[in-house]
């Protein structure tokens, strides 16, 4: 005998698959938005500034550099529960912001670490010592830059994956939705018994008069 295999069988492998594939989209806009919010708090590059014949250092943090790096984080936080709710056309929309925020930040990054701010730059920012002159030389680089391309890459990969694979990816109360109903055999028979009633049928009738054992469509044993 030839086995048919049943639909419902590769429907709970890919059920799977895009489950954790949603997860993944999720722990890594997380993670991303962790990273980010760290970058912007963390110092990318000190120069030496001489403040009044008194050497002094500004640092500039990621969020002096790149504008909006928190807001970026706040994005990636917000797009974990979009995820989760959307689906369709306005999740792949969501896939496309998430990616283009992502690969905003690691062009910057990758722009500042080719092209460091001269002292004089950092000399000017708003937290440098008043007063301050830069100090000829280059800026040192600091950690900043690590977790902000970090992040990047993190916050990009979840945008892009939220686009070609949306189709896979669970939809947000699908398992809550309408079934079709239960055939008349497994009914309440109470409930059955009312409606009968209430629809001026005798709930006491065979439904099925031409069911085998009758011969005149009555039930077996009654008086013809």
């Amino acid at each position: 005998m030839t086995h048919r295999p049943d639909p419902a069988e590769g429907a709970h492998p890919r059920s799977r698959a895009g489950r954790r594939r949603l997860v993944l989209v999720c722990l890594a806009l997380v993670a991303g938005a962790a990273a980010l919010e760290a970058a912007a708090r963390l110092g990318w590059f000190t120069a030496s500034v001489d403040v009044v014949g008194r050497a002094g250092t500004v640092t500039a943090t990621g969020a002096d550099l790149v504008p909006g790096l928190s807001g970026i984080a706040l994005l990636a936080l917000a797009a974990v529960a979009a995820a989760v709710a959307l689906a369709g056309t306005p999740r792949r929309l969501l896939g496309v912001v998430v990616a283009a925020a992502g690969a905003y930040v690691g062009v910057a990054v990758v722009r500042l670490l080719l092209a460091p701010p001269a002292p004089a730059d950092l000399a000017a920012l708003p937290g440098a010592p008043a007063g301050g002159t830069a100090i000829a030389g280059a800026a040192a680089l600091q950690p900043g830059p690590l977790p902000a391309a970090f992040g990047a890459v993190l916050v990009l990969a979840a945008g892009l994956g939220l686009i070609p694979a949306e189709r896979r990816l669970p939809r947000f109360g699908a398992r809550y939705a309408a079934r079709p109903a239960e055939p008349a055999a497994t009914a309440d028979p109470d409930r059955a018994t009312w409606e009968a009633l209430d629809a001026g049928r005798d709930p006491t009738a065979d439904p099925d008069p031409a069911r085998p054992g009758r011969s005149d469509g009555g039930a077996p044993g009654d008086p013809v």
